[in-house]
């Protein structure tokens, strides 16, 4: 059992998704080895690594390249966390039965087993983000993992809009909060909504980790997709036209909100960053915000709209 009272490091996986099942299991399989013996603890990788992001249409073909959770990637994977001693967060397509689909982050433990799942909740539909198809709603709640390499807690792409999701999180002991993900540029509104998009993405992230007093992982993948996918020999090709460019920029923040590392917006990397537990025990003890919460105040806030 690791000292879950020394430092860890964390691993953060940007990269870049191609057409073939496979290859993008294999890829990642040899990022995580990369991160764990560059020094990290916990390593996660982006939102559904395993293919281009196919939620750009509906297509129904494209629930077969969904698995078991266990299943073929957390096998993979669990192997390399075993053998490299780290954790590792892995986003998956879940096939949960006949019908049933969920976004899904695996947390595989040093040892190699499974240490839990988190069910994406806030499932977007927007122009080239056609998730709804896909994913049904998570009906696990919201999750504090207390691993081997530290107490975290998983969130994925959309809920990180979500204060309330990482609140909970937090609330639940999580002391570092990993939101794997896939967001990008519209090509047609880069040029004037891009840096203030992406400015936005960031910001509200640091707000949850300033707001709840942990570390706030952001992990997002990078470059240009129509969403081709191969899986199986069997290709589904993306839809005509613009296609999403994914804006990288993968981040680590600490409890104060300022940024320890940060990622590039146009290539891969792996950023290996320390979480000072000192820091963040310090920074909870200055701005106490979970001491002085009106819990007694806050009932509206599960309301959808208060009239």
């Amino acid at each position: 059992m690791a000292n879950l009272r020394e430092n860890k490091r964390v691993g953060l996986i940007q990269m870049s998704c191609g057409v073939d099942t496979a290859a993008n299991l294999d890829k990642a399989a040899d990022k995580v080895r990369e991160a764990a013996r560059a020094g990290a603890n916990v390593v996660c990788l982006p939102e559904l690594f395993r293919a281009q992001y196919f939620c750009q249409r509906e297509e129904h073909a494209l629930f077969d390249t969904a698995e078991a959770i266990p299943g073929p990637s957390t096998e993979r994977l669990s192997a390399i966390a075993k053998e490299e001693g780290v954790v590792v967060i892995a986003s998956l397509f879940e096939r949960r039965a006949a019908g049933l689909y969920h976004n899904t982050a695996a947390i595989l433990e040093s040892d190699g087993s499974l240490a839990g799942i988190y069910r994406k909740m806030h499932i977007p539909d927007d122009p080239l983000y056609y998730e709804k198809f896909y994913f049904t709603p998570g009906d696990l709640g919201y999750k504090s993992f207390a691993t081997t390499q530290g107490s975290i807690g998983t969130l994925v792409c959309w809920d990180q809009w979500y204060p309330e999701a990482a609140r909970e999180t937090a609330l639940r002991g999580a002391t570092t909060l990993f939101y794997p993900t896939a967001i990008g540029w519209h090509p047609s509104e880069k040029a004037e909504f891009g840096e203030a998009q992406y400015s936005a993405w960031q910001t509200i992230q640091r707000g949850h980790a300033i707001a709840n007093g942990v570390y706030v992982a952001g992990v997002n993948r990078v470059g240009f997709e129509h969403g081709d996918v191969t899986h199986e020999g069997v290709v589904m090709k993306g839809p005509d036209g613009a296609g999403l460019e994914f804006w990288g920029g993968s981040f680590l923040a600490d409890p104060f909100g300022r940024i320890v590392a940060q990622a590039p917006h146009d290539r891969e990397d792996i950023l290996v960053a320390e979480i000072d537990l000192k820091l963040l025990e310090d920074t909870r003890r200055n701005w106490p915000f979970l001491r002085d919460r009106r819990i007694d105040s806050y009932n509206g806030i599960t309301s959808r709209f208060l009239d």
